[in-house]
């Protein structure tokens, strides 16, 4: 399948710019293992220079009105909607996902400009009086100022989206730092985002091949007030330390180890089909894929056989072929990881139900698979797989298995299948995580807010909330 690469230098201040040094970042489609394009990798030097355009332009894109503000992100939305079969196409390349799920990121990923367009307009303020009488209480909620984004490779455009909407929407402008694996989607997205109207050096994509030194250059920027990420909670920690250096404002979307819940009540073809959903959507490699299948021991045979059943039936392939279901893992190295998961799983009494294996052949392909009898403290189900691997744990305590549920540092989102709504409801307030899919397997959307408790995460993306991680509050006492 033939798809341009689109642009592969830096873009900086509303021009594409070869990087101060000679090194360039390779590529590759997770497919084939075939070589896409080499992009031009940033230095902390060209980390500086973002920041300094986007702090020059920030400055006037915060006093835009803000109905011109959303009119911006409105045309924002449009183009990238005109543009969605292309841009899908470039993930299916650059990242592996079937391309019907590229299709739906880009509609997804599009809506938040469209929802953040809404937003714009409605950012609150407050007068009041002081109780005392002796003076008036006006608060409003200024921009951050400019923002570091750094973004994964699993959504390349959506991950993007989510934060940049938000924070345009306020009037922030952002310095972006796409992942390694796949910065050609974000670098289109900016080409398309000038086209659409936002002014030169509000939005900025710098890729690197050094992270740390880069994140150092963007953070310790005098005019970054803000730092934006989505990834691994091991990054986020390192992030969030680095952070707290200059005492930056940060929005954390972290790592995640969701528990799926079926009761002996649920509708077991309708639990099997929101467990295929809430594993394998994206290839199984999403933030908020179930990770541990907890199921109730009346149904736990019925459920694990027809689970099995559908997992069998997911066609694994390249993304470009029209019946792909499940694409490549991102990365050679993860499959290796992944056998090293299910052999010490298998050694410790798990039954492999169906797959178990990686695929021969070109390309970073592991079979759906689906693990019986596993134990709830086994080392699998600590881990945030990123795999088509769906180990299944028997309880029959309900008030022992939230305990298990719970028993992890991520709290990201959880599901729970049941015709009982009240134990349904009960089940979900007790887990603890940021969001509960309620015999639902998937619950994202731009009107809700996205995040998670404990380490999964801090603030909010999506929803009313959204904007308002990118502001911040003033508080001004004046007298008539």
């Amino acid at each position: 399948m033939t798809v341009s690469p689109g642009p592969t230098q830096l873009f900086i201040d509303g021009e594409w710019r070869d990087g101060s040094s000679s090194a360039t970042i390779a590529v590759t489609d997770p497919a084939t293992g075939e070589h896409v394009a080499d992009v031009a990798a940033g230095s902390p030097d060209d980390a500086h220079a973002a920041c300094e355009a986007a702090d020059q332009a920030q400055r006037h894109w915060a006093t835009t009105a803000p109905r011109e503000r959303a009119e911006t992100l409105r045309s924002c939305w449009s183009i990238l909607m005109e543009h969605q079969d292309e841009l899908a196409r470039l993930i299916v390349r650059e990242e592996g996902k079937p391309l019907s799920d590229a299709t739906g990121e880009i509609a997804y990923a599009a809506e938040f400009f469209r929802w953040n367009s809404e937003e714009a307009v409605r950012i609150r303020g407050s007068l009041g009086e002081a109780p005392s009488g002796s003076n008036r209480i006006l608060v409003r909620h200024p921009p951050v100022g400019v923002v570091v984004i750094v973004t994964p490779w699993n959504f390349p455009a959506a991950m993007i989206t989510r934060k940049l909407a938000p924070a345009l929407a306020a009037g922030n402008a952002a310095v972006i730092k796409p992942p390694r694996d796949t910065p050609l989607t974000a670098l289109r997205i900016a080409e398309l985002l000038s086209e659409a109207g936002v002014p030169d050096g509000v939005v900025n994509v710098v890729p690197t091949d050094d992270s740390s030194a880069w994140f150092d250059a963007a953070v310790d920027h005098p005019a970054t007030r803000m730092v934006s990420f989505t990834g691994s909670t091991e990054i986020g920690r390192s992030l969030l330390k680095r952070s707290a250096d200059r005492v930056l404002k940060t929005v954390m979307e972290l790592g995640g180890n969701a528990p799926f819940v079926v009761f002996d009540d649920a509708d077991i073809d309708a639990a099997v089909s929101g467990a295929i959903t809430a594993k394998m959507r994206h290839s199984a490699q999403t933030c908020t894929a179930a990770n541990r299948f907890f199921v109730e021991a009346g149904v736990v045979d019925e459920f694990t056989s027809k689970f099995a059943t559908a997992m069998r039936a997911i066609k694994v392939g390249n993304g470009f072929d029209e019946d792909t279901e499940c694409g490549p893992l991102v990365q050679a190295a993860k499959l290796d990881e992944v056998e090293q998961w299910v052999g010490e799983a298998v050694t410790a009494g798990a039954e492999i139900v169906v797959g178990g294996n990686r695929r021969e052949g070109p390309g970073n392909f592991y079979e759906p698979t689906v693990l019986g009898n596993v134990s709830a403290d086994d080392p699998i189900t600590r881990e945030e797989i990123f795999a088509p691997v769906a180990p299944v744990i028997t309880f029959t305590d309900v008030d022992e298995m939230i305990d298990q549920a719970n028993d992890t540092e991520m709290g990201l989102i959880g599901y729970v299948f049941t015709r009982d709504l009240a134990v349904g409801l009960d089940v979900s307030e007790r887990i603890q995580a940021g969001m509960i899919g309620l015999n639902r397997g998937a619950v994202s959307d731009p009107a809700a807010p996205f995040g998670g408790m404990k380490q999964s995460g801090l603030g909010r993306e999506g929803s009313t909330d959204g904007i308002y991680e990118f502001c911040e509050t003033q508080y001004i006492a004046l007298d008539y």
